[in-house]
């Protein structure tokens, strides 16, 4: 009938906000599967990293579909959502960024399957992250989520850039067109 439950049990249009994130989120889980298998195809030590996030995207999940204005207490104690995981995102990053080059133009998603898969992801990421602001604008999530898919969108465009590295693909740098 067009309605779903949220993991307080209250009763919401399939329309409704807290969906699109939560399946913007699904659908971000399922990119960095993508990018999970071409990048062990390639045998990329970071996969590892990539199940984890996969992992810390359910808890992302539990933290969308549990609105803080219907949750109770021990709703919200089981899915709430620490700081820890954004600031393991910042130390992966700065780990990947420290091996890479000065980046001194626009680049395009390029660089090898693996590359561009995570491009992809980074892409999907920044969706996720744009349904979820406004749920944690409204009260409804933990403002760590948001930080957390912002980081991870910053972590995946480095991992980007990383693989195509360790592949020795090249990036596809942004040319302007000639008017």
């Amino acid at each position: 009938k067009g309605f779903s439950s949220t993991f307080t049990g209250e009763r919401r249009p399939k329309g409704d906000r807290i969906f699109e994130a939560l399946g913007a989120t699904d659908e971000l889980s399922s990119a960095i599967g993508l990018a999970g298998e071409f990048s062990s195809e390639k045998g990329h030590t970071f996969v590892d990293q990539l199940h984890k996030v996969q992992c810390m995207l359910q808890d992302v999940g539990s933290n969308l579909a549990t609105p803080l204005s219907s949750a109770r207490e021990a709703h919200r104690k089981r899915t709430s959502f620490s700081k820890k995981p954004v600031l393991e995102l910042e130390q992966w990053i700065d780990t990947y960024s420290e091996q890479l080059p000065p980046l001194r133009a626009f680049i395009l998603p390029s660089g090898g399957r693996s590359s561009a898969a995570l491009h992809f992801s980074r892409a999907v990421c920044r969706r996720a992250e744009r349904c979820v602001v406004p749920l944690v604008q409204a009260g409804e999530a933990d403002p760590n989520v948001a930080k957390y898919l912002n980081r991870l969108s910053d972590y995946l465009f480095v991992l980007a850039r990383y693989a195509a590295m360790k592949e020795g693909k090249e990036e596809k740098i942004y040319i302007k067109p000639e008017p």
